[in-house]
């Protein structure tokens, strides 16, 4: 009776061992691979972008190389369109999303998240023509407005829930969905406030306002596949640390107060 006992407890403790073994997090991959490999779709200024010599970087780049390095292993950006991302997450074609992705409810069904790192908000550039005219987003909420954000991303979401009213076409990259309202092709863009203050002036040409008042509220974290615990446990410690030590803050006045980034752009 003892032996049969002993032997379900062994099975039992064999199969318990198996199954923490195969829900290995995306940390400890990384950690075993010397590599973190993270997913972003490097067009959103000041977050992760590409500058002329083919490098990717921001400030959410610097955040995660600074994780990387606290973990003893290299970073590396793997380049996503953002409307494939989660399926690309979910597939194993890297261990982390890391490319301005605000915490929604929506996407929290799909993914787990961190705690933010940062929160934003939308926010509108408009056709210089519409000053006076336009003054909040409840003003574009007419049919005679066309509205471009990128597709998959909250601007866009917003954009059809809230100026659902407005005529929408989206684009892959922020880029063209700016230079349709430059070029008068749409009313307004709708998109994060940090990207915003920077495009008013490096893709305005003196053509577009920028209504800087935020019309939502958007934490930006990272998103780890459902059930990676302890990877949201690291990487939230690891937040903690960095706002404390001097690390965050010296990041994010790199990006955000200075603009020295902005000649790698040219």
């Amino acid at each position: 009776m003892i032996k049969k006992y002993l032997s379900r407890l062994l099975v039992g403790v064999t199969a318990l061992v198996a199954v923490t073994a195969a829900q290995a997090g995306a940390i400890d991959d990384a950690v075993k691979r010397g590599t973190l490999r993270v997913g972003m779709d490097p067009t959103y200024m000041p977050f992760q972008m590409t500058n002329k010599r083919g490098e990717i970087i921001g400030f959410e780049v610097d955040i995660l190389k600074a994780m990387a390095k606290s973990m003893g292993v290299k970073f590396e950006a793997v380049s996503t369109a953002y409307d494939g991302i989660i399926p690309a997450l979910l597939t194993d074609k890297f261990d982390m999303i890391g490319s301005g992705m605000t915490l929604t409810q929506e996407r929290n069904l799909r993914l787990n998240f961190s705690e933010p790192f940062i929160v934003v908000g939308q926010t509108l550039l408009i056709r210089k023509e519409l000053a006076g005219e336009i003054k909040s987003y409840k003003d574009l909420n007419n049919e005679k407005y066309r509205l471009t954000s990128k597709l998959g991303t909250t601007g866009e979401m917003v954009s059809k829930k809230l100026i659902s009213k407005a005529k929408y076409h989206g684009y892959d990259n922020e880029q063209e969905a700016v230079m349709d309202v430059v070029n008068g092709k749409a009313d307004a863009f709708v998109y994060d406030a940090p990207y915003n203050v920077v495009a008013v002036d490096k893709a305005g040409a003196g053509k577009l306002l920028f209504l800087d008042e935020p019309f939502t509220y958007e934490p930006l974290a990272f998103g780890l596949k459902k059930g990676d615990y302890d990877s949201i446990n690291f990487i939230n410690n690891f937040l903690h640390q960095i706002k404390h030590d001097g690390t965050y803050d010296r990041i994010h006045d790199k990006w955000f107060k200075n603009k020295d980034w902005l000649k790698e752009m040219e």
